[in-house]
């Protein structure tokens, strides 16, 4: 065998596999472009529809998924298609794409399943860097990402569900919110309450209706205590120009630019 061959081989068998989906067919093919770049990563071809995105993860098993967190064109992209891919490929690790690091997008998106958020106002060339550490098992975000996480871990969940003492959903609403809230599909939802899929949906239409929102998203913040979303006219989280690692040591690049934060997995 050809020396120079046999390296090209165990070059590409060292590689990150990488399944990449944007909102557009556009951007997708952009995003592959730019990222099959990196000598490190080796970039699968993206399928324009959600059948054949799931289909392929399950096939070919990538390392990392970087998906849009807005569903696109074609319906691909959002946090149902994460939790979709854990169902097809279960050792996949996911890293949402965000058009901004808001407090509602930062939760659903870990509570969907993904490993790693990386912002679109963020240098791209960190974008590399991210896969790589999410494919190693650790978790970027952001210091303040990581605050929104932390805030969210500390009110009870289910805090804002009751009125006057009274409870505004039923036992098995609840049941649903709770599900809801640890991200669980409707899928797997109705596997643990014993229920249809078509009988989960009927629940959720009934929470949306009685607490007056129209979107998962919305019901984890209502029950974590919040009212919902920021308003059109809430001004956008910004990152905070200091990031912070797990073990308090402030995680810069080599050019003193300050990197997201990049906590190691633990041992459980």
């Amino acid at each position: 065998m050809n020396p120079m061959a046999h390296l090209t081989m165990l070059t590409n068998q060292d590689r990150i596999r990488v399944l990449a989906a944007d909102s557009t067919s556009m951007s997708t093919q952009l995003l592959v472009e730019a990222l099959a770049r990196d000598a490190q990563l080796h970039m699968i071809e993206s399928p324009s529809s959600v059948p054949a995105l799931l289909g392929l993860a399950k096939r070919e098993k990538p390392h990392v998924a970087v998906l849009s967190a807005k569903p696109g064109e074609t319906g691909v992209g959002g946090y149902d298609l994460v939790r979709e891919i854990r169902e097809e490929s279960p050792s996949t690790r996911v890293v949402m794409l965000l058009d901004a690091s808001e407090r509602s997008s930062v939760i659903e998106a870990f509570r969907s399943g993904a490993r790693g958020v990386f912002c679109r106002t963020e240098p791209f060339r960190l974008l590399g860097k991210c896969i790589q550490c999410v494919h190693q098992g650790q978790v970027w975000a952001s210091s303040g990402e990581l605050h929104f996480l932390l805030e969210a871990l500390a009110r009870p969940v289910l805090a804002n569900l009751q009125i006057n003492g009274r409870s505004v959903l039923s036992a098995r609403e609840i049941d649903v919110v709770r599900c809801v809230a640890e991200g669980l599909t409707n899928r797997e939802i109705a596997q643990r309450l014993k229920l249809t899929e078509h009988t989960v949906k009927n629940y959720l239409f009934r929470i949306f209706d009685k607490l007056g929102v129209s979107s998962r998203v919305e019901v984890v913040l209502y029950a974590l205590g919040n009212s919902g979303p920021p308003g059109p006219g809430a001004p956008n989280t910004r990152r905070e120009s200091q990031s912070v690692s797990a073990s308090s040591k402030s995680a810069t690049s080599k050019s003193g630019t300050p990197l997201p934060v990049m906590i190691r997995k633990s041992a459980t």
